[in-house]
């Protein structure tokens, strides 16, 4: 699966949780664009988990913060 077709995948899974409907692109943060708290982050990350069948470590998710960084890690665990 190539990085456009896991951007598109994510998108899907991301939209509800995008509770104010900001625009997502690569530069979108979690934390500060779409206001999300640990809990919804731990949530939206065991929907990723859960639909492309990878593990994301806790030093992993740390390190992400845009949506970008987000589908890239997601390719690169996909192999």
């Amino acid at each position: 699966m190539d990085r456009a077709a896991t951007s598109a995948r994510i998108a899907d899974l991301i939209a509800p949780f995008n509770k104010k409907g900001i625009a997502i692109t690569d530069t979108v943060t979690f934390a500060g664009d779409l206001e999300w708290d640990s809990l919804t982050v731990m949530d939206f990350v065991a929907a990723i988990e859960d639909e492309f069948d990878i593990i994301i470590s806790m030093n992993q998710q740390a390190e992400i913060e845009t949506y970008g960084q987000l589908v890239d890690a997601v390719t690169r665990l996909r192999g």
